[in-house]
């Protein structure tokens, strides 16, 4: 292997987020066998999420859990901190809104702290994510805090 190349596809190193900056992921729509793989993973077989009879559901459309779409906002995520993330830390984290099978979802991201571990070798990273659906409308909002390696 040589390691003198490149790599594409890295993420963003600490120095590439000032305080402010902004950026979105791809898109993903979520599917009926989504919701089937992650119920039978996670065992949250909540009967909003496990059965498919909506004769007594308000909502149009059948619900995902809140913790699928965290779950996908991640992986949508990965890209921008491939080969460069070190620590997921910490976050809080709010459903705004329902999300159904067959939405669309991307997650538009802001750096809202950057600060040098005591050490001053790595980077803390928080940022303010929003996950939004195809209507624009936010769906969850979390603002993990994760560590970045330097360049």
């Amino acid at each position: 292997m040589d390691n003198t190349l490149p790599v594409i596809g890295r993420g963003y190193c600490y120095e590439d987020l000032a305080v402010g900056f902004r950026f979105r992921t791809h898109r993903r729509t979520i599917a009926e066998s989504d919701l089937a793989g992650f119920v039978n993973l996670t065992w949250l077989t909540e009967e909003l999420f496990a059965v498919a009879d909506d004769a007594d559901r308000a909502l149009k459309g059948r619900p995902v859990p809140g913790a699928l779409v965290y779950a996908f906002a991640e992986g949508l995520l990965l890209p921008s901190m491939q080969d460069t993330g070190l620590a997921f830390l910490n976050a809080t984290l709010d459903v705004k809104g329902p999300t159904v099978v067959g939405d669309t979802i991307h997650v538009q991201c802001e750096v809202a702290e950057a600060r040098l571990t005591s050490k001053g070798d790595r980077g803390l990273v928080r940022f303010a994510n929003k996950v939004v659906n195809q209507h624009g409308q936010t769906v969850l909002e979390y603002n993990p805090l994760r560590m970045l390696r330097r360049r």
